[in-house]
């Protein structure tokens, strides 16, 4: 019987243990993510100026790229940002990458409901 309480004792704590390390890989993967996309996007954004300086370049569909000069708003305060916040963040600078017209929104919805929630 004692032996069988602590059989369930550590199986319960195995179980957490590897919970927590889901969650921290997890964590971990989506930083990663949010740094990569940074530094595409911030390698992007410093080709496209040095390229512009040189000459005139135009874009893939005859204009320059339209979203590339997005600022993202970011209070320091508050500590790092929360995995959703980062999966916000993550989705917003995948959409800057992609010059995609869905960055005004998907950047109006981050301001609305992350910076300045009601």
């Amino acid at each position: 019987m004692e032996l069988e309480l602590v059989i369930r004792e550590y199986s319960e704590t195995l179980i957490n243990q590897l919970a927590l390390r889901d969650e921290l890989e997890y964590e971990k993967e989506l930083k990663n993510s949010f740094i990569s996309l940074l530094l595409q996007v911030q390698n992007k954004r410093r080709n496209f100026n040095v390229e512009k300086k040189k000459q005139k370049k135009v874009g893939p569909n005859g204009t320059d790229p339209k979203y590339l000069t997005t600022v993202i708003p970011y209070d320091v305060g508050h500590g790092p940002p929360e995995n959703q916040t980062l999966q916000i963040l993550i989705k917003i600078l995948m959409a800057i990458n992609e010059d995609s017209p869905t960055v005004p929104t998907l950047l109006t919805d981050y301001i609305l409901k992350v910076l300045c929630p009601s």
